[in-house]
């Protein structure tokens, strides 16, 4: 696994663990919602500004943000689209 995929999983894994979409994710760290996707596929070559930003959200340390994967484990998984309305 690369740097940037290292990056784009633990990403996810913090934003998935702290229960927050990307969309929520990128507003907070005053990013584009599509650049946070892109960074969590490992498409991007993220700016140290960039990560500071992303890992201040998280309330994580930027170095959480390479530590090797544990690759046994599946990557984690949020339901796609917006919340179901409750009923009133």
């Amino acid at each position: 696994m690369d740097t940037r995929q290292t990056i784009g999983w633990n990403l996810r894994r913090l934003r998935v663990a702290k229960g927050i979409s990307q969309e929520r994710l990128a507003l907070e760290a005053v990013i584009d919602r599509a650049y946070v996707g892109r960074v969590e596929r490992g498409e991007e070559n993220v700016t140290v500004s960039t990560l500071e930003a992303l890992a201040k959200v998280l309330s994580a340390p930027v170095s959480e943000l390479f530590a090797e994967p544990d690759l046994s484990k599946k990557l984690p998984t949020l339901r796609a689209g917006r919340k179901p309305k409750q009923a009133s």
